[in-house]
């Protein structure tokens, strides 16, 4: 293996037992080199181990040995936030995906709305599992452009599936106070802010995490907003107030010809390039009767060219100006092309397997794979670029993910067969199980 990526996975070797992480890194480099299916064979065949008698023991990496998946998203964290975030504010998106699976051994399966498939006038439903995901939102040198690598998965049954075992179900906004606070745990001294979309935006989860987090989302215009409290006087009786005067709600605000907009220039609007909006800003309390109030900065987003709607998002962060609070929600449209990459190019959907764990497991470690191959691109290019294919009817700009995975698989092609210095640079000699392999690769590829 290359130096770079020897140094890569020590970093994870303290969670695995010796002949459980020799077998676990030989499934990550095979799952690197494999087109098509991402299963425990796929990636064997690849790294010429389709003779290997004691198979099993690569299947039991996932279904039965002892590993911490939580240690090893801290781990991935640690090296991420050095790598691409050793200075100033941590940006992370959170979100939720349906991976499209079906069969009967699949205890944890259940019946969602599919967001690739559905629109507004359309419902679409889809058998998976859910899974939310938080991801590092950074800016990739070789990319041009901010790029989400995910770091932590979990997965979130459905309330028939914890009804059926006599288990209490967690809601999705419940994982997702779970996960924010343990991310802000292992970023103790690091101002850490998480984008999401309106699924999110819960008075609960905003109290339970505002003081460890950030939280920027979607809010609704007809939400009920108030002044803050004043402060009680001395010998004043009765319960403190939760709230002061009712304020008019964010349509009206919107409506009202008296509202004094400010433009804003926003630099990347969903990968479109330079935007001109419309916005205006304030602090008050956003309180829902039986629910805790939570303070929140709101802004009022309109298109001066009119061809979005009028919208309003929401910080916790009431120090924070309109334009981070924008330019941080617009960074968060990058999830859904990670999902979509890691589809295409790392095979999540297309591995088979059925015990609790292994399921559990498996596409935590595809999605991590996403965010590993990003770094060992890193390490891999040191100061040079990476290259960018291109063709002459398409003249390709900036690198994308189907370009890193594919340097990242030259490198480790290479680095196996083709370490010798040759007196002739036009000949090359290739071993015949090198042959062998490549050939077998490309005539199975799907």
């Amino acid at each position: 293996m290359p130096c770079e990526f020897v140094s890569l996975m020590v970093a994870f070797a303290p969670l695995f037992s010796k002949p459980v992480f020799q077998h676990a890194q030989l499934l990550l480099m095979g799952a690197i080199l494999a087109p098509g299916k991402r299963t425990v064979t796929s990636a064997l065949r690849v790294m010429g181990k389709g003779q290997e008698k004691h198979f099993q023991n690569y299947h039991r990496v996932l279904s039965r040995a002892r590993w911490s998946g939580l240690a090893a998203s801290q781990l991935l964290l640690s090296l991420l936030v050095s790598t691409f975030a050793p200075t100033g504010t941590i940006v992370m998106g959170l979100d939720d995906t349906i991976e499209r699976r079906r069969g009967e051994k699949i205890k944890a399966l259940g019946i969602y709305r599919d967001p690739v498939r559905s629109s507004h006038s359309h419902f679409v439903k889809a058998s998976g599992l859910r899974w939310l995901c938080l991801m590092l939102l950074v800016e990739i040198p070789w990319a041009g452009r901010v790029w989400a690598l995910p770091f932590m998965s979990a997965l979130c049954p459905s309330e028939r599936y914890c009804k059926e075992r006599s288990r209490a179900h967690r809601k999705l906004t419940d994982r997702a106070r779970q996960m924010l606070l343990l991310a802000a745990r292992w970023l103790p001294r690091r101002e850490v802010v998480v984008t999401a979309d309106s699924s999110f935006a819960a008075l609960e989860l905003l109290e339970a995490v505002r003081a460890e987090v950030t939280v920027v989302t979607r809010l609704r215009l007809d939400a009920a907003l108030y002044e803050p409290v004043a402060p009680r006087q001395p010998g004043q009786v009765g319960r403190p107030r939760k709230t002061g005067r009712r304020l008019p709600t964010l349509q009206a605000v919107a409506a009202d010809r008296k509202t004094r907009w400010q433009k804003l220039k926003v630099e990347n609007w969903y990968g479109e390039g330079e935007r001109v909006v419309e916005v205006v800003s304030a602090a008050c309390v956003w309180y829902h009767r039986g629910l805790p109030p939570v303070p929140i900065r709101w802004v009022l987003v309109r298109d001066p060219q009119k061809k979005f709607s009028t919208q309003a998002l929401l910080s916790t962060g009431l120090e924070a100006e309109p334009a981070e609070i924008l330019g941080w929600f617009v960074k968060r449209w990058q999830m859904e092309v990670t999902f979509e990459e890691a589809r295409a190019h790392l095979g999540v959907e297309t591995q088979r397997q059925w015990s609790d764990k292994a399921i559990a497991r498996t596409t935590p470690c595809l999605l991590g794979l996403y965010s590993l191959t990003t770094l060992l691109a890193a390490r891999l290019l040191a100061a040079q670029s990476l290259p960018v294919r291109r063709e002459a009817w398409y003249a390709k700009q900036g690198a994308t993910f189907s370009d890193t995975i594919a340097f990242v698989r030259r490198c480790l092609w290479s680095h196996q067969h083709f370490q010798m210095s040759a007196m002739k640079a036009d000949m090359i000699k290739v071993p015949r199980a090198l042959l062998e392999r490549l050939t077998e690769t490309l005539c199975y590829a799907a």
